[in-house]
């Protein structure tokens, strides 16, 4: 009876095509574009596809770039909370969540992908490196269909409070699959300053505020027009 047990599991497994996800930053410095390719393992059928993702408070989706990249249909997400402080450095900022609505490639009938930009924020001064990772862990591929249906031994549904496109308000169901390739998880590092050098910048900034101050100062005696 076991042995009949793990042989259906096995069939059920074969037959759920394991879904494929890969994540790549690209460009380089505070400001790069996440780019999100999924292969499906089996045919989408209609379906909305989309990756969720979390992001930790290391790196952040500015909501009014997002807007505008909408507008101008060059990328759908839905970002949540959809109000965030984009000054914040990372120790005061909130992880996000991001859902990103995946389009077809043209070149495999079973393949999705979207890109969205992303930016890292400021972190603390590190002792004895120049560096923070920011760890980004591999998104969740999401289906919705509204008008066909998904096997049960390959997909469940997914608690996901957003519509199965921006455009649509309707609430479909949307469904993650059961079983899954193993996923990488993906690093960005962040220059930072070093803690030794603390004192060196505080000593140096006061430095140049204070002379600048004084040059301002002088130039305004020297060239104002004071009233008398």
């Amino acid at each position: 009876m076991a042995s009949h047990c793990k042989r259906a599991g096995l069939d059920v497994q074969a037959a759920c095509r394991d879904t494929t996800v890969t994540q790549e930053l690209l460009k380089e410095g505070f400001h790069r574009d996440l780019l999100v390719k999924v292969e499906l393992g089996e045919d989408a059928g209609g379906c909305a596809v989309a990756a969720r993702m979390h992001l930790p408070p290391g790196i952040y989706v500015d909501p009014y770039e997002l807007a505008t990249l909408q507008q101008h249909n060059l990328t759908k997400a839905v970002l949540i909370p959809d109000v965030i402080d984009v000054e914040a450095p990372e120790y005061l900022a909130r992880a996000l969540l991001l859902l990103l609505f995946l389009e077809p490639d043209a070149r495999c009938s079973r393949c999705f992908r979207a890109a969205v930009p992303v930016h890292a924020r400021y972190h603390r001064p590190a002792e004895g490196t120049e560096e923070a990772v920011v760890v980004l862990e591999s998104p969740e591929v999401l289906l919705c269909c509204c008008h066909s249906h998904l096997s049960a031994e390959c997909w469940e549904p997914a608690e996901v409070d957003a519509p199965c496109s921006p455009d649509d308000t309707g609430r479909c169901q949307w469904h993650s699959t059961k079983h899954r390739s193993a996923y990488e998880e993906l690093m960005l590092r962040v220059p930072v300053g070093l803690r030794e050098h603390s004192s060196l910048v505080c000593a140096l900034t006061l430095l140049t505020t204070g002379l600048c101050s004084g040059l301002i100062l002088a130039a305004a005696c020297k060239y104002g027009h004071f009233s008398q």
